[in-house]
């Protein structure tokens, strides 16, 4: 059993950084309000294993049934969500170094998912392959009263003199990983 995971009577936590475990983290700590949904993918730049997911609910494409073996009663199609703009997008560079997580060293992390508030809040401290140190605090939600309404906020603190370059950004340019039929 994996036990990388704390829970609290409305918290999901995750102390310490886990790349091994990211596309469920990214899972486990998604974020939505019916309208749309989220998964906990990294705001920053991440070469590493993950899913970018992002939907819209009621929007679908049908996608052919491929299986080795027929039943009856299977579809002919399922419906499959789209995978929407990621509008979570943050670049960040320091002294001119891309933050990646997946090529940085990551000092300390903490992600948390709290249910009575509808919160996701990130906390790491990590090393740039030059040695810069750098603090991160991102927090995001999807509000409930206007479902059309999401939040997020994005705080760096640098830990020595350095230059910080921080541009947000929507990527329009997302596939659907799980499609049968490479389409």
């Amino acid at each position: 059993m994996n036990t990388y995971l704390s829970v609290h009577p409305w918290k999901v936590i995750e102390e310490g950084f886990h790349p091994e475990d990211q596309r469920s983290s990214e899972r486990i700590f998604s974020i939505g309000n019916g309208k749309f949904g989220q998964r906990a993918n990294f705001e920053e730049q991440y070469s590493g294993d993950h899913h970018q997911g992002s939907y819209l609910a009621g929007i679908y494409y049908p996608d052919k049934t491929k299986v080795g073996w027929w039943k009856n009663g299977y579809p002919e199609y399922f419906a499959k969500v789209l995978n929407s703009i990621n509008w979570i997008g943050v670049n960040v560079l320091v002294n001119g170094e891309v933050l990646d997580l997946h090529t940085w060293e990551v000092k300390e992390f903490r992600r948390e998912l709290d249910m009575k508030r509808g919160l996701l809040s990130r906390w790491f401290t990590a090393k740039s392959p030059s040695g810069v140190s750098i603090e991160v605090h991102a927090q995001r939600f999807c509000c409930l009263q206007d479902d059309e309404t999401a939040r997020l906020s994005y705080s760096i603190k640098a830990h020595q003199q350095c230059d910080v370059t921080v541009e947000s950004y929507l990527d329009s340019d997302v596939a659907n990983e799980d499609t049968n039929w490479e389409e």
